[in-house]
């Protein structure tokens, strides 16, 4: 039988295409935010192509828009309707504002590598003027999109025909003003930027910097500065990769900025642990400044230990103060000025400790859950199996299971907490634990950044809740 360190290393190694690859507070009598469903985009088929999935989502930085990416290489953006927006209570209801292909699929002929055209991450800019600006990654490479609207067109060329054709300059005989004239409306979708060739291995992270000039990219041993305004040079800031390979025992997993303070970043590993660099200390971060780690718990020791405790996700709270990582059982919250244990933690889906064993069989333990903050840092939200999600209020310390469920009838449909019976005589409304769908995962959630209204993406289709109004 393998070791655990063996099957760790194997799993980062042969997954470098896997692993290696809010305002509003209204509250209900006992103190939990109420769900309700808002709309769903997407088809509710059984028949789903791997190019439809979604595998990312992102709200802009006002919560007006909404980006997809899927594993088709393919950007959707969705704008909240002006009248859900305006209308009081205003309701989280988004329309289709854009769509367009952001990545094709590659072949590198160097090291016979096909690259996916599948979004791994989008990101979007603070907004300058009235073009939006977002950063969205492949395996290999990064690009800068400009999504900007049109809708007045010039007419009355005086070298050209209206369709465009140059006209023969014998046949002026007179100068013309040209007009501007209202025209439908037009979303455009331009790269502006292309960063490519700078990562051996595949992207998993984008983060951009709170002074909007600069950003990170990293893959699973590497992390990568770069200037938005220069596409050809890029600055390594972090490499972990040891001069022999047989040696490797961790992989970078999660990278991102600190909201706040332009030199600190964060990054997490597939052993647990999560550093924070500061880029001021040395231009290569490969000492951390700290390092957030909890001592493992002697009585949860098992073969699947290391495996478990690989780091998917982590977050910094939009206050700055505090971060989340996700690991495949739980999410836990840390205190940056305490790095000995997490503040908080909460267990997303304990009862499949004991069905490890089938989980490793079929890959399932190997899925990269992501979490997020809610607006005011109060709230957090992760997914799970069977299309659960779950929210836990730190405040109250309550926690919430909820389902992005197909047989949702209609807008401002109460959603029911769901449990999961791991034993015994099942309740009635109760789902037991040999009954759930690994199939159906929750891996890509976003929360509205001043309301409780969250996105859930489910396989092909993009889910969208608030709380009850």
């Amino acid at each position: 039988m393998k070791s655990p360190s063996s099957i760790m290393r194997q799993s980062s190694l042969t997954k470098l295409g896997s692993m290696i690859n809010t305002a509003v507070n209204k509250r209900a009598g006992n103190g939990d935010i109420q769900w309700c469903f808002s709309q769903v985009k997407g088809t509710l088929e059984d028949d789903v192509t791997e190019a439809d999935i979604i595998s990312c989502v992102e709200f802009n930085h006002d919560g007006d828009l909404l980006a997809t990416g899927d594993k088709g290489g393919r950007v959707v953006i969705f704008q909240r309707d002006p009248i859900s927006k305006n209308s009081i209570p205003r309701r989280g209801e988004y329309n289709v504002y854009s769509t367009f292909q952001s990545h094709e699929p590659e072949f590198d002929y160097l090291k016979s590598l096909e690259i996916e055209e599948k979004i791994n991450k989008i990101r979007w800019l603070k907004r300058k003027n009235p073009a939006h600006f977002l950063l969205s990654t492949n395996d290999k490479t990064i690009k800068l999109w400009k999504v900007s609207e049109r809708d007045k067109r010039v007419e009355g060329y005086n070298t050209k025909e209206e369709s465009g054709a140059i006209r023969d300059p014998a046949c002026i005989t007179a100068l013309r003003v040209p007009t501007i004239k209202p025209m439908e409306l037009m979303v455009e979708a331009s790269p502006r930027r292309i960063f490519a060739n700078a990562h051996t291995y595949h992207i998993n992270s984008i983060s951009v910097n709170s002074d909007q000039e600069t950003y990170l990219s990293a893959d699973d041993l590497r992390i990568n500065l770069w200037h938005l305004e220069i596409t050809d040079q890029s600055f390594n800031i972090v490499d972990i990769k040891p001069t022999n390979m047989e040696e490797l025992t961790e992989v970078i997993t999660a990278a991102e900025f600190h909201p706040v303070e332009c030199n600190l970043l964060v990054y997490s590993s597939s052993k647990g642990t999560i550093r924070l660099c500061d880029m001021r200390s040395a231009a290569l971060c490969d000492r951390h400044s700290k390092l957030f780690e909890e001592p493992e718990d002697p009585t949860n020791r098992s073969f699947f230990s290391e495996i478990i405790s690989s780091i998917s996700d982590v977050k910094l709270s939009n206050s700055g103060r505090y971060m989340i990582s996700r690991d495949y059982l739980s999410v836990k919250v840390w205190d940056l000025h305490m790095e000995t244990k997490p503040i908080e933690c909460y267990p997303v889906h304990e009862y499949l400790r004991s069905k490890l064993c089938s989980l490793y069989e079929n890959d399932c333990i190997f899925d990269k859950f992501e979490c997020c903050w809610s607006g005011n840092d109060s709230a957090i939200m992760t997914g799970s199996y069977n299309n659960f999600f779950r929210v836990f209020d730190r405040s109250t310390k309550r926690d919430l299971t909820l389902e992005a469920a197909r047989d949702i009838a209609k807008p401002k449909t109460l959603l029911k907490p769901r449990k999961v019976c791991t034993g015994g005589k099942r309740k009635k409304d109760e789902i037991s634990v040999d009954c759930l769908d690994f199939n159906k995962k929750i891996l890509h959630t976003a929360w509205h950044p001043s309301e409780n209204v969250v996105a859930v993406a489910a396989t092909n289709n993009l889910f969208l809740f608030q709380d009850k109004l």
